[in-house]
């Protein structure tokens, strides 16, 4: 059965939600990998607002919030439940959907434990988009494909602010198999001719972060310590800078890079450089707390080999595609924490109806 197809009396991978098309008069049909994660969610919402008609790929079938929010949203999006190292369902997938452009975003994202899963790793973040590159040569060269590289490949100690010249020097397993992928993109554009850029993203996050990542963990733990579910946050290195954006921001840039004439590889980041301890100030001092009296520094936390100080200089993006960033540091923890609390209180009074009834 193809894999774009309902089988009858089956609620299956197919989730339409009617078509419509964009201002400009032409609907363009695009395949996102990893459309389940922060990014898949908000570029699925750009997209879907310009009028294109969206298929993406997740892991878990039905979805979860809040890509399910978009299924009645008015905008043509139909979801696949697949494993993105599976060659022929991503050939399948390809062939059937037919897209004109295809945004890989699939990744295990996680740094610290890519040095526990290596391979699992490499699968996702190196093979995947290696795949995708060779169906796009074999089907259709003229798709454009579009690749989520990372910050991290610059590794331990670069030079700051870094830009697209600044060396890879990537230190952990997911670092490595992101600079992979961008080797990769690098030669399918050359040897074969083919549309295919990386963006080197810095840190973004969103109210979506989960608690996997440091800064949906840094919002939530305050967020419980508020309603008195947690006494102490645990963290690793407070003198760790990042880059941080909003990314709702960031997938602007990667829609407009699809849309130049030419493919070529961006840095898209703030081009502040904030510490995890201001992140962490920030936050607690919004919500006016101390965060001394709650932190508590975890050895095991530590990396032995860390980015230290991650900071992107995105000049080419604001040049060629007119992107900056539109939410500052500020305005984003701020926003991460509104959105913590208000989720850990409704958690809270369901818990306590459910005990209720």
């Amino acid at each position: 059965m193809p894999i774009l197809s309902t089988a009858p009396g089956s609620d299956g991978p197919r989730r339409s939600c009617g078509s419509f098309v964009g201002a400009g008069g032409q609907q363009v049909r695009v395949l996102i990998t990893g459309i389940g994660g922060q990014d898949g969610f908000y570029l699925s919402l750009a997209l879907l607002r310009r009028g294109h008609r969206v298929f993406g790929i997740h892991r878990r079938d039905p979805p979860g919030e809040p890509l399910a929010t978009l299924l009645p949203a008015g905008g043509d999006l139909q979801l696949l439940t697949g494993d993105v190292t599976d060659r022929a369902f991503l050939r399948r997938v390809v062939g059937e959907a037919a897209p004109e452009q295809i945004y890989n975003l699939a990744a295990q994202s996680r740094v610290g434990q890519s040095f526990a899963m290596a391979e699992r790793t490499f699968e996702v973040n190196a093979l995947a988009p290696l795949y995708l590159l060779e169906i796009i040569r074999e089907l259709n060269p003229r798709i454009r494909f579009f690749q989520a590289c990372s910050a991290e490949v610059f590794g331990e100690c670069p030079r700051a602010p870094q830009d697209e010249s600044t060396p890879f020097a990537p230190v952990s397993p997911y670092a490595i198999a992101k600079a992979s992928a961008y080797w990769l993109v690098n030669s399918y554009r050359r040897s074969s001719g083919l549309f295919a850029c990386n963006a080197i993203l810095y840190n973004h996050e969103s109210p979506l972060r989960d608690e996997s990542f440091l800064s949906g963990k840094v919002v939530r733990s305050l967020a419980r310590i508020l309603v008195g579910q947690q006494q102490t946050l645990a963290l690793g290195n407070l003198e760790a800078r990042r880059d941080w954006g909003f990314a709702g921001d960031y997938v602007e840039a990667m829609v407009a890079m699809m849309a130049q004439a030419e493919p070529d590889d961006y840095v898209i980041a703030s081009g502040e450089g904030h510490s995890v301890g201001e992140f962490v100030e920030e936050a607690f001092g919004y919500a006016r707390l101390d965060w001394r009296k709650h932190v508590v520094i975890d050895e095991q936390l530590l990396r032995a080999s860390e980015a230290h100080v991650l900071l992107g200089n995105a000049g080419r993006a604001r040049a060629r595609l007119g992107w900056q960033p539109r939410l500052g540091f500020q305005a984003l923890v701020r926003l991460m924490v509104d959105s913590a609390i208000e989720q850990v209180k409704a958690a809270t009074l369901s818990a306590a109806a459910s005990r209720e009834h």
